[in-house]
C-alpha cells in the first residue's frame, strides 16, 4: 500500500507567505476605507460650495428684488469660472431665471414635495436628468412672510471632482506598491531571523541526540523562543548533570565491585586453601583444628561482610524502620565498654565513660548501640596502647555524644573520605594493618541522618581524633 507523498512546505515561506497576506488584506480593506471616504469628502464639499453659492444668490435677490437681472449676471459671470451652472424656478417649478446654460429643472414629484417644504435636496452624483454626470443641489426660495416662492437648483459636472478623486487613488496605489516592497523585505528578514533561531534549536536538539551535553544556545526573555531556548538550556545543563552523575554511580559501582571483589578474595583464598589442605591431608592432625578454625573465622568475616552490605543498602533506601524510645546514655555507654573491653585489652586501650545519669536521648535503640559500636570500634582499631572517652551531655535543646580516642588520628585532606564505603579498605590494602571492610562508618553517618541528627568528626595527624554526634531533643 503506497504512501502519498506529503507537500512540505518550508516554516520561513510559510512565515513569509502569512506576513505578506494579512498585510496585502489589511492594505486592501484600508484602501477601500480611504478611497470610500476621499470621495464622500469631495462630493460633501462640492455640495456645501453649490448650497454656499445659492444661498448667496437667493439673500441678494431677496434684498433687492428689482435687481435679479444684475444679480444673477453676476454670479453667471463667477461661476462660470467654476463650472457651475445654476436655474431658478417659481412655486409652479416654471424657470423664470437661468444662468448661462443653465439646466432645465426636472424634479419627481417626492423631490417636489422636499423643496415645497423648505428642505435642501442634495445629490452627490446624476448620469439620467443631465448630459453629463453632475453633482447638484436645490435650495427653496422663502419670503419674509414664509411663503414658498420657488427655489433655485445649481450643478456642477463630476468630472472634476473624479478627476480629483482619482488623482487620489493614483497617490494611494503608489503608496501601497512602495509599503507592500517594503513590507516583503521587512516580512522576509523577520521571517530569516525567526526560522534561524528556531534552526539553531533544532541544531542543538540534533548534537544532543547524537551524545553532546554541552550545547548552550543563545536565548533570552523577549519571546516564546527565547524561552523556548532558556528551557532547552536548562534541560541540557539537568541532562548533563543526570549524565555526570551516572557516570560517577557507574565509577562507584565499578569501585564497590572492586572492593567487594577485593574483600572476598582473601577470606574465600584462604577458606579454600585450608579446605584443599584438608581434603589432601597436606595439614597435620595437630593443624587440622586450627585449620577449621581459621575457615570458621573467615566464613563469619564474608558473612559480616555480606550483612553490613545489605545493612547499608536498607539505610540509604529508607527501608530501616525506628522505633524510638528515651535512652540514658550512662547504661547504653556501660554496656558499649562491657562488650568491646575484650578488644580493647588486646590492643592495650582502655575505655572510659563520662555522663550524668539524667542525660537521656530519644532514639532507636538497636541502631544507637550499632552507631556506637562502629565508632567505637573505628577508634580501637587505630588506637594503641592509649585512651577512648565515650561522653554524653546535654547542650541547650541537643543531646550530644562524643567519642574521642588517642590514636594515629586522619589526615585534614581526608577527614571527609572516611565517610566513603570501603574507604579503610583502600587503607588496609597500603598501610592500615587493622582495616575490615570500611563500610562501619558510611552506616554510621545514614543512620545518625535517619535519626534527624548531624555528625561530625575532628582529628589531627597524630593527636588521635574525636567524633561528635548531634541529636535534637
Amino acid at each position: 500500500m503506497s504512501r502519498k507523498k506529503q507537500i512540505k512546505i518550508k516554516y520561513i515561506y510559510q512565515q513569509f507567505i502569512s506576513h505578506i497576506s494579512i498585510i496585502v488584506v489589511a492594505f486592501l480593506v484600508l484602501s477601500l476605507l480611504f478611497a470610500h471616504y476621499v470621495g464622500g469628502i469631495v462630493y460633501e464639499n462640492k455640495a456645501d460650495e453649490l448650497i454656499s453659492y445659492g444661498k448667496g444668490i437667493l439673500s441678494e435677490i431677496d434684498q433687492n428684488p428689482q435687481a435679479t437681472d444684475r444679480i444673477i449676471n453676476q454670479y453667471s459671470n463667477v461661476l462660470r469660472t467654476r463650472k457651475i451652472s445654476f436655474s431658478m424656478f417659481d412655486q409652479e417649478a416654471n424657470l423664470y431665471a437661468v444662468g448661462r446654460s443653465g439646466p432645465a429643472i426636472e424634479l419627481s414629484p417626492s423631490e417636489w414635495d422636499k423643496i415645497t417644504q423648505g428642505k435642501t435636496i442634495i445629490v452627490q452624483s446624476d448620469f439620467k436628468r443631465f448630459d453629463q454626470g453632475v453633482t447638484f443641489v436645490v435650495l427653496p426660495y422663502i419670503d419674509g412672510k414664509n411663503r414658498f416662492m420657488g427655489g433655485i437648483l445649481l450643478t456642477s459636472p463630476i468630472s472634476g471632482s473624479s478627476a480629483m478623486i482619482n488623482q487620489v487613488n493614483q497617490f494611494l496605489i503608489y503608496t501601497i506598491l512602495i509599503a507592500l516592497g517594503v513590507s516583503f523585505l521587512l516580512s522576509w528578514l523577520l521571517s530569516k531571523i525567526h526560522v534561524n533561531r528556531i534552526k539553531r534549536l533544532r541544531e542543538a536538539t540534533s548534537l544532543v541526540s547524537a551524545g553532546d551535553y554541552h550545547v548552550h544556545v543563545p536565548s533570552s526573555n523577549f519571546d516564546e523562543i527565547g524561552e523556548l531556548a532558556n528551557d532547552f538550556n536548562h534541560m541540557v545543563k539537568k541532562i548533563n548533570h543526570s549524565m555526570e552523575e551516572i557516570e560517577s554511580l557507574e565509577n562507584r559501582r565499578r569501585q564497590f565491585m572492586a572492593d567487594v571483589s577485593h574483600e572476598m578474595r582473601t577470606p574465600l583464598t584462604t577458606i579454600s586453601g585450608v579446605i584443599e589442605g584438608l581434603k589432601n591431608d597436606m595439614i597435620p592432625e595437630e593443624d587440622r583444628e586450627r585449620g577449621i578454625n581459621l575457615v570458621s573465622q573467615e566464613a563469619k568475616r564474608l558473612i559480616r561482610l555480606v550483612n553490613e552490605n545489605l545493612d547499608y543498602e536498607k539505610i540509604r533506601s529508607n527501608q530501616i524502620q525506628l522505633f524510638r524510645e528515651d535512652i540514658q546514655l550512662l547504661e547504653l555507654f556501660e554496656i558499649i565498654q562491657e562488650q568491646l573491653s575484650a578488644q580493647a585489652s588486646e590492643k592495650n586501650v582502655e575505655i572510659l565513660v563520662d555522663a550524668d545519669e539524667s542525660v537521656m536521648v530519644n532514639a532507636d535503640y538497636d541502631r544507637l548501640v550499632q552507631i556506637l559500636i562502629n565508632i567505637t570500634k573505628n577508634s580501637i582499631q587505630f588506637t594503641k596502647n592509649g585512651t577512648i572517652w565515650i561522653r554524653g551531655r546535654i547542650e541547650a535543646d541537643h543531646t550530644i555524644i562524643e567519642v574521642e580516642d588517642t590514636g594515629i588520628g586522619i589526615d585534614p585532606g581526608e577527614v571527609e573520605k572516611i565517610w566513603r564505603r570501603f574507604y579503610k579498605a583502600e587503607i588496609s590494602r597500603t598501610s592500615n594493618p587493622y582495616g575490615e571492610f570500611g563500610l562501619g562508618l558510611s552506616i554510621v553517618k545514614q543512620l545518625v541522618h535517619l535519626h534527624n541528627g548531624e555528625i561530625n568528626v575532628f582529628s589531627e595527624k597524630g593527636k588521635g581524633t574525636k567524633f561528635v554526634i548531634r541529636f535534637k531533643n
